[in-house]
């Protein structure tokens, strides 16, 4: 793990746009570019990643191509979504922003994470997908960096 890295930016944090997600997909393509994200992340997955662009009208391959030639910090990646993106508006930003975080895993997928750190599901434990992945992200990094 030395080598590698469990992203941690969860998907409900935004950045100075205000689009939930983009700071992690920025982080997980940043990592995937330079050979140090984590086993079993993909950088630009189906599911929040996939949503997210098409939110924003942007082409995966044109934002993994900008990651990996330019190395940007966050502030530069979002200067680059803001000339590149073709639905970069108020309304898009927050129906995106309505439909992540009002996602949830299906049961099995809930379970299993909710299993793997040891919670009840019960009615106290959490439902939508960005804070179940959360949790799967701090068991992930648990495992391969504290315990």
């Amino acid at each position: 793990m030395a080598d590698t890295y469990v992203p941690l930016i969860s998907s409900g944090v935004a950045g100075p746009l205000g689009v939930v997600h983009l700071p992690r997909l920025w982080q997980k393509v940043s990592l995937e570019e330079k050979g140090k994200l984590a086993a079993g992340y993909p950088g630009v997955g189906k599911g929040f990643d996939a949503m997210t662009l098409a939110a924003l009208g942007l082409e995966e391959k044109a934002v993994r191509d900008y990651i990996k030639q330019s190395k940007p910090t966050y502030p530069e990646f979002e200067a680059w979504v803001k000339k590149n993106a073709k639905s970069l508006n108020r309304e898009a930003i927050e129906k995106h922003n309505a439909a992540l975080r009002g996602y949830n895993h299906d049961d099995e997928t809930r379970r299993g994470i909710l299993g793997e750190c040891s919670i009840a599901d019960d009615a106290f434990a959490p439902k939508d997908a960005v804070n179940l992945n959360n949790l799967d992200d701090w068991y992930e990094f648990h495992q391969a960096v504290l315990a």
